[in-house]
């Protein structure tokens, strides 16, 4: 009984300090990241991935770091590298958390990066793929407000390329708004980010 017991002890405790190790590294890269240390934030979001084999958060991360930063690059080869990494990591993190809503909008944002970069080459095949995911999305998770929010922007980019009117989003942005205000994410390191970037565009929204 005493051995059974001391087995139990030393796996509660081994999984403590993994844990611990786990939130410690998590906190670390978010720190890197918001010093604008893209490249250290990947690269510490990738060390916990590589641990963290069952946990789609890390990859997501990685995922997300390279995504962002793409945005604006026009260096295509430097783009291309951040974009590849981006996609692996979004593959890997949809394998272990298949029909995830959070990992299906960081697809959407890869896509939608490439077409940001070149919409003549890139937005005949991916925008039609970026419309579906969000809709897929929307389907998943009606009220996740990433999802109706990156949809909102989607949705109003698109109207803007062809020369249409965005008023008619404005009421989906309003709502994200709404969703943020009432959104709980699983834990500290969930998906968070958005009702920032909602709020500014609502600001904005039909002027």
């Amino acid at each position: 009984m005493r051995k059974v017991i001391l087995i139990i002890a030393l796996v509660a405790t081994s999984m403590s300090m993994a844990q611990d190790q786990y939130t410690k590294g998590m906190q670390k890269a978010f720190q890197l990241w918001g010093e604008g240390k893209t490249a250290e934030a990947s690269n510490m979001f990738e060390r916990i991935a590589s641990v963290e084999l069952d946990n789609w958060l890390p990859h997501y991360y990685v995922a997300q770091v390279n995504t962002v930063i793409s945005f604006g690059e026009k260096d295509k080869e430097k783009l291309t590298q951040q974009l590849e990494k981006a996609q692996e990591s979004v593959d890997i993190a949809k394998a272990i958390s298949p029909d995830n809503p959070e990992i299906l909008v960081q697809q959407a944002m890869v896509h939608t990066a490439w077409v940001a970069f070149d919409g003549e080459t890139y937005g005949m095949t991916l925008a039609p793929k970026v419309t579906s995911i969000y809709a897929k999305a929307a389907e998943l998770a009606p009220d996740n407000p990433r999802v109706v929010f990156s949809k909102a922007q989607w949705d109003m980019g698109s109207a803007q390329y062809f020369g249409g009117d965005v008023t008619p989003y404005c009421k989906d942005v309003e709502r994200a708004i709404e969703l943020f205000n009432n959104f709980k994410p699983e834990s500290d390191f969930h998906p968070n980010w958005g009702k920032d970037q909602a709020e500014a565009t609502l600001e904005n929204c039909g002027k």
